[in-house]
């Protein structure tokens, strides 16, 4: 027993550790080898992957990581998680969510990466992320967000000439009669915690990070 115990918890520190470096083909193929060894899928999450891609948010937050990173860590996170969420599902079992975040950049700006990797993020900490792309006009942002009844929108802005787009977000759900169905986080390189306070937004994460540490606090979700 205490032999089968030190391999699988040898073999859950090794998909932790692939995570944490970003070695997609390593995550991969210690995903693999863990499922092999009849390591329960729902365990490999829980145990090795979101503990991985937490540390390396950590070192994120502290300036240990930087951008490049942080994207290559989330990439193997997400290919894994591509394994094992059927696996999950086919064991009758359903991947916990913590709500649906629908994310998105702002029209006339075509700026991505961020928002993807918030996207990615949120998805590997427990949400179901509808991510719309960039140059989304409000009219959608408002629409997806209805058909898909979701929890919060996050809208992302790189620009201080399209920020103001978040602002104008906010003021169509309050005339829709939508403002209390939807929180709405906003975040972006001109961003700043004031500016979300002056336009009503519910949250602001200033990082991916941040971003996913807002949506479990809208969500009531202990860290």
């Amino acid at each position: 027993m205490g032999g089968s115990d030190g391999k699988e918890k040898e073999l859950l520190r090794e998909v932790a550790k692939s995570v944490f470096i970003g070695d997609k083909d390593a995550t991969l193929k210690a995903v693999r080898r863990a499922i092999d060894s009849n390591i329960r899928p729902e365990e490999i999450l829980d145990k090795a992957l979101i503990p991985g891609i937490r540390k390396a948010g950590d070192l994120y937050e502290k300036g240990q990581y930087f951008l490049p990173e942080l994207i290559m860590c989330a990439d193997a996170m997400k290919a894994a998680f591509g394994i094992l969420r059927p696996l999950i599902e086919q064991n009758g079992e359903k991947v916990r969510t913590h709500g649906r975040v629908l994310v998105g950049t702002v029209e006339g700006d075509i700026h991505d990466i961020g928002k993807t990797l918030v996207g990615v993020m949120l998805s590997t900490s427990g949400f179901e992320v509808i991510d719309l792309g960039a140059d989304v006009p409000l009219h959608r942002f408002v629409e997806e967000a209805v058909k898909n009844d979701v929890n919060i929108i996050g809208v992302s802005a790189l620009l201080t000439t399209t920020m103001v787009k978040q602002k104008e977000l906010i003021e169509l759900l309050v005339k829709e009669n939508l403002r209390e169905r939807f929180k709405v986080i906003v975040g972006g390189a001109p961003v700043t915690q004031k500016w979300a306070d002056d336009i009503g937004a519910d949250g602001y994460g200033q990082n991916a990070v941040e971003a996913v540490s807002v949506a479990k606090k809208l969500m009531g979700v202990e860290e």
